[in-house]
């Protein structure tokens, strides 16, 4: 799984002109998932999401957590983290899972973040979504279970 995070004062995400996720201070996670990818690097991936210090402190330094802030989460499925674009200007897709496989992953990874007491809000799985965030920082993590 791939995980571009992005640390937010407030996002939202609508679909078809209606607003279907909205949180606050928190993370927006574009998620991604390929071939392999299992519940082991989901649960991997929401441990170290749930647990990673890039917050600040009262000293402004980067250490505290999602869950020390009583932060939330917009999660968002985002296929195109696997488009290949070594040959040609199109990218290709074939990294991607197949939906039935990426959203039976996607919906377990955003149970264990819930599971975990964070407050989760999603977009539509496979529809054409509109994000909006401001970003805070900007801070910007890329997280990728095979690379641990």
């Amino acid at each position: 799984m791939r995980i571009v995070l992005q640390r937010t004062k407030e996002a939202s995400v609508t679909v078809d002109n209606e607003i279907v996720g909205k949180i606050r201070k928190g993370f927006v996670l574009l998620i991604g998932v390929t071939h392999e990818d299992t519940e082991k690097d989901a649960s991997y991936l929401a441990d170290k999401i749930a647990g990673l210090r890039i917050f600040e402190d009262d000293n402004e330094k980067m250490n505290l957590s999602l869950m020390d802030v009583g932060g939330a989460i917009l999660s968002i499925s985002q296929f195109t983290l696997y488009g290949d674009t070594r040959k040609g200007r199109r990218p290709n897709f074939i990294n991607a899972a197949k939906p039935e496989q990426a959203e039976k992953l996607y919906e377990f990874f955003n149970a264990l973040l819930r599971d975990k007491d964070i407050q989760v809000e999603t977009g539509v799985f496979g529809a054409m979504m509109d994000v909006q965030l401001i970003n805070d920082g900007p801070v910007t993590i890329i997280l990728d279970s095979k690379e641990k």
